[in-house]
Parts: structure tokens; C-alpha cells; sequence
């Protein structure tokens, strides 16, 4: 596997954040620098999930940004949020910060605790 990331460190729980969603193939968590009210990230939790980037994507990697939308979009439902952005930064170039393939999630409106 590749260098252990800022964010395997958060799903393997030895640094804190601030999740607001899990399940066994998702986590979700609130961005550190949040671009919007609400600004969170979702990462596949399993390893055989674990892709640096979009440009790294094979064939057996092929469904995770999928299945971060869907749960995005899931999220969102469950929330009440009827507005939103999903981002995916590719490479450095793209602004892309940590190496571990994630899903912006972007709304505008506050998400209610």
C-alpha cells in the first residue's frame, strides 16, 4: 500500500476530526479549511477501496467515486440539504492537497447538529 495519508490516520481514528457520517464503506467528515457553511469530505474506509487520486483509478477501483456520491446524495436527503456541490480535485495541479481519493461536498447551507 501506499504512504499512509493524513486521512488513514483519520479513519483509523489516531487523530480526531469532526465526522458526521459513517457506515462500513464510508466516512465523512467536516474540512479543516471549509470553502462553504457546510464543507465536508467522504472517503472509502476499505483498503481494497483506497486510491490516491481519480487519476489513479483501475478497474477494481473504478466504483469508489460512485459510491461517495451516492453516499454524498445520501447524506444530503437525510440532512435536508437541497443544494450542493460535489468536487473531486485531480493531481497537485487540480489542488488536490491530500492523496487519498475524496469527495468535497459543498452547501451553503449550514448543516444543522
Amino acid at each position: 500500500m501506499a504512504e499512509r495519508t493524513l486521512f488513514h490516520r483519520i479513519r483509523d481514528r489516531e487523530i480526531p476530526a469532526a465526522i458526521v457520517f459513517e457506515d462500513d464503506e464510508v466516512l465523512a467528515f467536516k474540512d479543516i479549511h471549509p470553502k462553504a457553511p457546510t464543507h465536508l469530505l467522504f472517503i472509502a474506509k476499505k483498503d481494497a477501496d483506497f486510491v490516491p487520486s481519480i487519476d489513479d483509478l483501475t478497474e477494481a477501483t473504478a466504483q469508489v467515486p460512485g459510491l461517495l456520491i451516492r453516499k454524498a446524495q445520501q447524506f444530503a436527503r437525510a440532512h435536508g440539504i437541497d443544494g450542493y456541490q460535489l468536487k473531486f480535485h485531480v493531481g497537485k495541479g487540480g489542488g488536490q492537497e491530500v492523496f487519498y481519493l475524496h469527495l468535497h461536498f459543498l452547501s451553503e447551507q449550514a448543516l444543522k447538529e
